[in-house]
C-alpha cells in the first residue's frame, strides 16, 4: 500500500495555487490541482544538461530555463565546465522551497557561487537582456506541445526559438526537454537554429522522454 502524500506548503501565486507535497522520501509539485513533477526520477533532465555541456568549452555560460525540482541545476553544478549558471524561474515560491525543503534534492545547488537566480518569465527576461550563453537548457514545461501555462507557447514557436538563438554564442547549443515526441518542434529548431540531435530516454511508464539539442553554427 503506497503512503499518502502530505502537504508541506500551499501557496497562491500570480499564476494560481502551487502545492509542495511529500510522499515518503519524495516531493511532488502540484500547480492548480495538476501534477507537475516529482523527485522520483530525473535521469532525462540530468542527461539534458550533460548532453549540452558535452558541446561547450570550459568557462561556458549556461542558462537553465525553469528550476523544477532541481535535477537540471544539480547536474550543471556538478560539472566543472560552467563559469556561470543562470537559472530563470518565474515562481519565487519555488526558489524559496529550494532554499528549504527541496535544498537536498539539488544538493544545495543554489549555494554554488557560479549560480545566479533570476525570478522572472524566461521570455520576458530574454527580451530585456543582452546576455549571451554557450548553452541554453529548457526544462520549463512538459514539452513544446504540453506547456504548463498557455503563454509558455511563446518559447517554442518560430519567434521564441529565434529569441533563444539570438542569445546563443557561435557554436552554442539549445537543449529542450519534452515528455513526448514533438517532430514539428524539431523541424522548427533545425530551420531556425541549426542541426538537431534527438535523444530518447525510456521511462517506467508511457512514452520515452525526448531531448532535443540544436547547435548554432559559428557565424550563424
Amino acid at each position: 500500500m503506497s503512503e499518502a502524500a502530505t502537504v508541506v506548503e500551499r501557496v497562491v501565486t500570480d499564476r494560481g495555487e502551487l502545492v509542495l507535497r511529500r510522499c515518503a522520501e519524495h516531493f511532488e509539485i502540484i500547480s492548480n490541482g495538476v501534477f507537475l513533477m516529482d523527485t522520483r526520477a530525473g535521469s532525462s533532465e540530468r542527461l539534458l544538461v550533460r548532453e549540452a555541456l558535452a558541446l561547450v568549452r570550459p568557462g561556458a555560460r549556461v542558462l537553465i530555463g525553469g528550476l523544477g525540482v532541481g535535477f537540471s541545476l544539480a547536474e550543471a553544478v556538478a560539472s566543472p565546465l560552467p563559469a556561470e549558471i543562470v537559472v530563470v524561474e518565474i515562481e519565487e515560491t519555488l526558489v524559496g522551497w529550494h532554499r528549504s525543503s527541496l535544498a537536498g534534492v539539488s544538493g544545495h545547488a543554489l549555494d554554488d557561487p557560479r549560480v545566479r537566480v533570476v525570478t522572472d518569465d524566461v521570455v520576458a527576461w530574454l527580451r530585456a537582456t543582452d546576455d549571451v550563453f554557450d548553452a541554453i537548457c529548457l526544462d520549463t514545461d512538459n514539452g513544446p506541445e504540453w506547456t504548463v501555462f498557455p503563454q509558455n507557447t511563446a518559447l517554442y514557436d518560430d519567434d521564441g526559438i529565434a529569441l533563444l538563438r539570438d542569445h546563443l554564442a557561435d557554436g552554442g547549443v539549445l537543449a529542450a526537454w519534452s515528455a513526448s515526441a514533438a517532430p514539428a518542434y524539431a523541424a522548427r529548431l533545425a530551420a531556425v537554429v541549426g542541426p538537431v540531435t534527438t535523444r530518447l530516454v525510456e521511462v517506467p511508464r508511457g512514452e520515452p522522454d525526448v531531448l532535443y539539442l540544436a547547435r548554432r553554427a559559428s557565424g550563424g
